[in-house]
């Protein structure tokens, strides 16, 4: 069976094989998931769970309904059907309070930074659920505030420092370069302490060396943090590289999920990417 084009995994590096990670119990569970606007459904009946310190996939053409997913994952969209368990609850719907107090955090596929804002101002507003000080302590910025302000600020500068952007922490973001701005997106995410992280394709845009920096980030935040990573990402070279377990839609539909190489050799999945016409 021929490969289909992007199929065969770019190294992440020139470095040695990744290493085995630790997967444990499901965090996260989708059931029978279904989302339509109007009379077209962007996700149809989708069912898959999320365990502790993996990196899931998400992967499927465009219009495949992944970025959908994720905005049922963290509360933004609402499913017609269908429930979410996370965090020893089950629901209809997530609510965004709810999975951001208890630690969903999300990058976008277009960049939503304060473009005007420094890189050091951008990743404290990440800190903003995690401050206990009433709006009026924090406007005197003093006493018990500002012993808050040091110390998230500090828990953002170790955050500077894992991703190497100490030299643009105090630029604002609006001038930094494209791959840079994606960097301090992801910054901003790991600011709030997610146990789960979302990221909407991280590497849109980007050349390969960007890539391979945001590869291996990813890598570490996973590996040294413990985070679960739910991942939407069109290379597929570094989905079958980086990710654990792999969920493919199509048209709104999961038609496969498994590891890397079951879903590499899935028929259904080539006949998508290859674009062959479905029956009626």
């Amino acid at each position: 069976m021929a490969a289909v084009q992007g199929f065969e995994p770019e190294t992440v590096s020139d470095e040695a094989e990744l290493p085995d990670r630790e997967v444990g119990e499901v965090v996260l569970k989708l059931e029978n998931i279904e989302l339509g606007f109007g009379g077209v459904k962007a996700i149809n009946d989708v069912s898959f769970e999320v365990r502790k310190g993996e990196i899931r996939a998400i992967i499927g053409p465009n219009g495949a309904g992944k970025s959908s997913m994720l905005n049922c994952i963290n509360g933004f969209y609402k499913p017609q059907k269908g429930t979410i368990t996370f965090a020893g609850k089950t629901m209809s719907a997530m609510d965004p309070h709810f999975a951001a107090s208890n630690g969903i955090a999300r990058t976008f596929q277009n960049i939503a930074l304060f473009r005007g804002m420094s890189t050091l101002d951008n990743l404290m507003t990440g800190r903003v659920l995690k401050m206990n000080r009433g709006f009026f302590w924090q406007a005197l910025r003093w006493g018990p505030a500002q012993r808050e302000e040091i110390e998230h600020r500090a828990f953002v500068e170790t955050v500077i420092d894992f991703l190497e952007i100490q030299s643009i922490r105090r630029t604002p973001v609006g001038r930094l370069p494209y791959g840079l701005q994606k960097r301090v997106e992801l910054g901003r995410a790991l600011a709030m302490q997610p146990s789960i992280l979302l990221l909407d394709e991280p590497m849109a845009g980007m050349n390969v060396e960007e890539k391979q920096d945001m590869s291996r980030f990813i890598l570490d935040v996973n590996e040294e943090f413990g985070t679960t990573i739910v991942l939407i990402e069109h290379d597929m070279g570094v989905v079958m590289d980086i990710s654990d377990r792999v969920v493919v839609l199509d048209y709104g539909r999961k038609i496969a999920d498994g590891t890397p190489d079951e879903v590499r050799r899935n028929q259904n999945v080539i006949d998508a990417y290859l674009g062959v016409p479905h029956e009626d």
